[in-house]
Formats: structure tokens, C-alpha cells, sequence
């Protein structure tokens, strides 16, 4: 099993899965999504801290297990009140500061973020901890780094597995597309880094396309569509988010190329399990977004608390193939909620 850093798997969670969106991977057709969490009271009399949690969207398979985990702090916790609200496309960069806002209104305790953008988010963040907000940012950062914790997966290096996994595939020779999500966004930003800079290493392998899905199925399937066309050798696609690597996957599939074109996915959104098990993706990176919402939820507490906060926690990523997506430590991973 490959592994990247130490991928801790879930945990256990019992009751915590409230408000989910779509599981299809395509975003809901809300353009929020509120939901009070957990009714916290006060441990031994103290104070309950309200804390807004604010993914990139909501309605993703992916998003919705970041929920699961910051319900499930919170629970654990027993002194917390979770907010949750997104909007309905990790685009909308001027939809989330005005969310982010509206809660500096509200004068809530703490900021969980996944941030849009890496500098558009940074101003108003910064307002909030001028307002007595503490703020932590999740999975998706920003430059510079204003929050006092950043908790997510390290994606330079998981996408640089992704390049490593990709030569294995392809026996170190071939022609390879790349599909990044959203330009700005430093998760995307990261991504697309770490791929281009370990694929280098591969004299073998030859980047022929990169072009952005803007987290839309839809785009993805439509920009796989035009690089087939234009690319008739292509032999590899990495798609760094659900909504890429479903598109790629699809057009993929349409056009008959199953095992020809081999594709790296990343996530593990319910659609993305069965392309792997199909044999449509080869490969998927996995991360732990139940342990991102967990963790950035823990990590505000004790900011609030007054506690020494880590700056950097790594919440680790999988390599996850149809070999080895079985093995117990896998499924825990792939299925952090438990199977449906």
C-alpha cells in the first residue's frame, strides 16, 4: 500500500451526518446551504463557542464528509455550536466573503475556512480577526497565510504521487493531460504544481495539455472532449478534484477509451469508487476530509481556548488502486461515514 506521509483513517462517527447534499458529484442547485449542527450546551457551565465552518461549496460528496467531521468534534467537544454555509460553486469567490462577512456581523466566535481564493480571501479575513474572530482555514488556504492553524492534505506531495503513479502506469512513456480545477485557489494552484514538477523527472512522459474545470463536471467532460481531439495519442489524465476526474471520466468512457487512456482521479466521491472499480480511473488520491473538518474544528476550540495551535497540520493523502482499495486500512478511507 502506498501511502503518502501517515494517512490516519476516520473516525467512527455516529449520528453526525446532517444536511448532506448531492452525491453525485455535481454541486446542488442551492446557492447555500445552512444548518444550526450541533446544539451544543455549555461543559461544566462554561461558555459555548459558535463557530461558522465555510467550505469552498456545498452539495459535493467531498464537502459534506468535511461536515461530518466538524459535527463530530463538535459532539465530542460538547461545547460548540456549528454553522455551516457554502455556496453552491467553489467560483464564487464574492459569494463567500460576503458569507464571511454576514458572520463577522453575527460576531461569531471562530472562522473555519476553505478559502476560495488564496489572496481575494485574505482582506476580509483579516477583518474578522480585527473583530475578535479567531480563524482557522481548512483544505484550501491562503497567500499569505493570515489564519493562526492550516489544516489540510499536503497537496504539492500528493499530487507529485499522482506524477510517480502515473509513470508507473504508463511504463515511463506517453503523452499526458492535466485538468486542474480553479486558477487562484491554492489547492488547485498546489496540485498543479506538484504534478508538473514530478512529472519533470520523467523524461519519458511529455505534457501536452492543461486546461481547468472550474469544479464543473459539465467543463471537465467538455475540456477532456477537446484535449482527446486535439491529442489523438494522449495516454494519461490527471484530474485534481471529484468534478474533474468524473468528467474525464466520463468522456473517457463515451469515447471508448476505458484502460487505453489511463486516468488519476483524486478524491474518493461515490462515482469515483465505482470508475475505479470499473476500471474507467485507475487510480484515485484519497484524502481525509473527515479528519480536515475534525481537526479544524479542534484546532479553533483551543485557539479560543488559549491554547498553542499547530500552524501547518497535515492531514495526510492515499494512493488508492483497484488493488489494494479492499484492504481494511483503505476502506476506512473510502468509506469514512460507513457504507451505504
Amino acid at each position: 500500500m502506498k501511502r503518502m506521509g501517515i494517512a490516519m483513517a476516520a473516525f467512527a462517527v455516529i449520528g453526525v451526518m446532517t444536511g448532506c447534499g448531492t452525491t453525485s458529484g455535481s454541486p446542488s442547485n442551492s446557492t447555500s446551504a445552512t444548518n444550526s449542527g450541533t446544539n451544543a450546551t455549555a461543559v461544566s457551565g462554561g461558555k459555548t463557542y459558535r463557530i461558522a465552518v465555510i467550505p469552498k461549496a456545498v452539495g459535493f460528496d467531498y464537502w459534506e464528509t468535511v461536515h461530518a467531521g466538524a459535527e463530530a468534534a463538535a459532539k465530542d467537544l460538547g461545547n460548540v455550536s456549528i454553522v455551516w454555509k457554502g455556496t453552491s460553486a467553489e467560483t464564487d469567490i464574492n459569494g463567500q466573503i460576503s458569507m464571511i462577512e454576514d458572520f463577522i456581523n453575527q460576531h461569531v466566535d471562530a472562522l473555519v475556512v476553505a478559502a476560495t481564493d488564496a489572496k481575494a480571501l485574505v482582506p476580509v479575513l483579516q477583518q474578522a480577526q480585527k473583530s475578535g474572530i479567531k480563524v482557522i482555514t481548512i483544505d484550501s488556504g491562503t497567500d499569505p497565510q493570515v489564519s493562526d492553524s492550516f489544516v489540510a492534505t499536503d497537496n504539492v506531495h500528493a499530487a507529485a504521487e499522482a506524477a510517480d503513479e502515473m509513470n508507473k502506469l504508463l511504463g515511463g512513456k506517453g503523452d499526458v493531460a492535466l485538468i486542474p480545477f480553479v486558477p487562484g485557489a491554492s489547492t488547485s494552484n498546489q496540485r498543479e504544481q506538484g504534478f508538473k514538477d514530478e512529472l519533470g523527472k520523467y523524461p519519458g512522459l511529455h505534457l501536452v495539455a492543461t486546461q481547468y474545470s472550474q469544479s464543473d463536471y459539465n467543463k471537465a467532460l467538455s475540456v477532456t472532449e477537446d484535449i482527446l481531439t486535439s491529442h489523438p495519442n494522449l495516454a494519461g489524465i490527471f484530474a485534481a478534484n471529484e468534478p474533474g476526474a468524473l468528467g474525464a471520466a466520463q468522456a473517457v468512457k463515451e469515447r471508448g477509451l476505458q484502460g487505453k487512456v489511463q486516468i488519476i482521479g483524486f478524491d474518493a466521491a461515490p462515482k469515483e469508487i465505482q470508475a475505479l472499480q470499473e476500471g474507467t480511473i485507475q487510480a484515485l488520491i484519497v484524502q481525509n476530509p473527515y479528519k480536515i473538518g475534525y481537526d479544524g474544528v479542534q484546532e479553533a476550540v483551543a485557539d479560543l481556548e488559549g491554547k498553542k495551535v499547530d500552524p501547518r497540520v497535515d492531514t495526510g493523502a492515499t494512493v488508492v488502486t483497484k488493488d489494494n482499495m479492499n484492504d481494511p486500512e483503505i476502506q476506512k478511507l473510502l468509506y469514512p461515514l460507513g457504507k451505504k
